[in-house]
């Protein structure tokens, strides 16, 4: 394949990135819908809030640290298209996705007996503790689906194809929004009002109905089959290699996450509502920003598989000054909204002044996460992934976890949770603008 057939255009940006935007959402708008209806509830809504909070993050965790082979995917699958040599890897993409549905048995079966343990060390107690429970027991079912779906979008990322995934999240996220207000609040005389638990079968419902999807897409809009043909392909040591790495990366991110939940849940139930609404907005804009990153992540494979690197330089340029306009968008819609947001999460007072008294940072951290979203993607479709594990390592153990001990040595509360947050999305950033310099600008100005 000749390198000028590989086009990094303003359109072909957006062909990628607009519907990878729609997709990249699903998670955190699963999430934030299940918080957003039971946060309204007329009862509990402070403690079911919390609940789903906690549960949220933790389940985040899980999907974020597993669903690593998805980048690892994508990123072989494009680089090998970008050097013409597709047909060697025609049995890979199975075997990935049978090594995923294996990876969510084993979690699922490791963590289900032991939830009561999981969420008391998370801080969760009382009521928030039993609701947390309820949610979890239900939701966790949906997770070899979450997995096996997020494999199949790695094989059409891979494949430059980010509308098929892009449709089963638009049907999978409405499914969901739907079935919220319904099994949550109740249809009276039809459907008994659930609560959490309904949040709970609404995300597994819609969890299930997308990986049917994803299933018939993959076998009647790709080549692809899911029949397992041994021995394994000579890159699945490779994509062995990557996903331990993005393992963990993802844990270190998850436990930046995971610590922020407990040290808010351990102040009281009123700040770990607060921080759940700001959490779920901060996921919502990440993967909002994450969507031209994706582009970057899908081209930027092509342009490595042909050794293109003064393209792929041209491209990161691009991709980021894309993000920075979503970021500054982003950070004037929340400066507009800034009241009304919290009020689609909850409406007691002392839940909204602690949220009000933080969302600020939310918004000004949006320009730090274009570039550190935007060169995370890029280096996964680099295949890089031994420097974003190293990224993280760096930003969660050296910035992010001092900052958050010492913030709550000064007694800064739920203000200094998010202080430390913002310090590591600025070690994240740094790190890998650092380490891209290092090799890839170097190797573009080389040319």
């Amino acid at each position: 394949m000749s390198l000028s057939k590989i086009d990094i255009s303003f359109k072909r940006i957006q062909q990628l990135a607009i519907p990878a935007i729609i997709a990249g959402i699903v998670e955190p708008v699963l999430s934030s819908t299940d918080a957003a209806v039971v946060g309204n509830l007329t009862e509990n809504s402070v403690q079911s809030l919390a609940a789903v909070g906690i549960v949220g993050s933790f389940l985040s965790m899980l999907i974020w640290i597993l669903g690593q082979t998805r980048s690892a995917i994508s990123a072989i699958i494009s680089q090998n298209l970008g050097a013409g040599k597709l047909e060697d890897i025609k049995v890979l993409p199975a075997q990935a996705i049978y090594f995923n549905i294996i990876l969510s048995v084993i979690v699922l079966g490791s963590t289900y007996f032991f939830v009561t343990e999981i969420f008391t060390l998370l801080k969760a107690k009382d009521l928030v503790l039993d609701l947390s429970i309820d949610y979890y027991n239900i939701r966790v079912w949906g997770f070899p689906f979450t997995l096996f779906t997020l494999a199949v979008f790695g094989v059409f990322r891979g494949l430059q194809n980010t509308f098929w995934p892009m449709i089963v999240a638009i049907i999978g996220a409405s499914i969901n929004v739907l079935l919220d207000f319904v099994l949550v609040y109740g249809i009276e005389g039809y459907v008994p009002e659930m609560a959490v638990k309904g949040a709970a079968w609404a995300s597994l419902i819609s969890q299930a109905i997308m990986a049917i999807m994803a299933l018939i897409l993959l076998l009647t809009k790709t080549e692809v089959s899911l029949k397992l043909v041994l021995p394994l392909h000579p890159e699945i040591k490779r994509l062995f290699t990557m996903s331990f790495n993005l393992f963990v990366r993802s844990f270190s991110l998850n436990i930046a996450l995971i610590l922020a939940i407990r040290e808010a849940t351990a102040i009281n139930d009123q700040t770990a509502a607060a921080h759940t609404i700001a959490a779920n907005i901060w996921l919502f804009t990440a993967f909002f920003i994450d969507g031209y990153g994706a582009a970057g992540n899908l081209l930027s494979g092509r342009l490595l598989g042909a050794s293109d690197y003064k393209n792929l330089w041209l491209l990161t340029k691009r991709v980021i000054k894309y993000n920075i306009i979503v970021a500054l968008l982003l950070m004037i819609v929340g400066s507009i909204l800034y009241t009304q947001l919290g009020l689609l999460f909850n409406r007691k007072q002392e839940v909204l002044t602690i949220f009000y008294s933080v969302f600020f940072m939310v918004i000004i951290m949006q320009p730090i996460n274009a570039f550190a979203f935007t060169l995370d993607s890029i280096f996964k479709g680099l295949g890089e992934m031994a420097w974003l594990r190293n990224t993280l390592l760096i930003a969660t153990f050296l910035g992010f976890i001092p900052v958050l001990y010492v913030s709550k040595f000064l007694n800064l509360g739920i203000l200094g949770i998010w202080i430390a947050f913002v310090v590591w999305m600025l070690f994240r950033a740094s790190a890998l603008i650092y380490f891209y310099h290092k090799k890839y600008y170097k190797l573009a100005i080389a040319k």
